[in-house]
């Protein structure tokens, strides 16, 4: 991703992540698509802010990706993990419309589920689950997400 941020001016906020028994090439596939879409979608930004994180909500820890691009309507939200659906003009943002698809079949394999909350010009979150988690990683090992186990 240096290619897509270079001459760019990014704030990267990662915090901690879960520990999770997972397939680790199909979550650094999950971790790519969902921060190569942020970084393509803060490009018309001057300063993008993308944010990786976990929160717990109903006993369970969901991990995030959030940025402070384009967005989009919520009106949309269904379409977002349909092959080859796209929100945004082909003009504007590269893309066959397949990341998110193929983003959502990892996750259900791992036994999670994923959504998104949007607003046009305000940017996108994106929440998944995964299995099971009782432990964190620190910072440091956060984009491995269960690296090494």
């Amino acid at each position: 991703m240096k290619a897509d941020s270079r001459g760019r001016e990014i704030e990267w906020k990662v915090g901690s992540l879960p520990y999770v028994e997972c397939d680790v090439g199909l979550m650094k596939q999950v971790f790519q698509n969902l921060l190569s879409n942020a970084l393509k979608f803060t490009r018309p930004r001057a300063r993008a802010v993308i944010e990786i994180g976990q929160q717990g909500e109903n006993g369970n820890q969901v991990i995030y990706v959030r940025d402070n691009g384009v967005g989009f309507s919520m009106k949309y939200v269904d379409k977002l993990f349909g092959v080859f659906q796209r929100l945004h003009r082909t003009e504007d943002f590269e893309g066959t419309g397949v990341g998110l698809a193929t983003v959502q079949r990892i996750i259900q394999k791992h036994g999670g589920r994923i959504w998104a909350d949007g607003e046009l010009d305000k940017g996108a979150s994106f929440y998944f689950t995964l299995g099971s988690s009782d432990k964190s990683v620190n910072d440091t090992h956060a984009t491995g997400l269960g690296e090494g186990t």
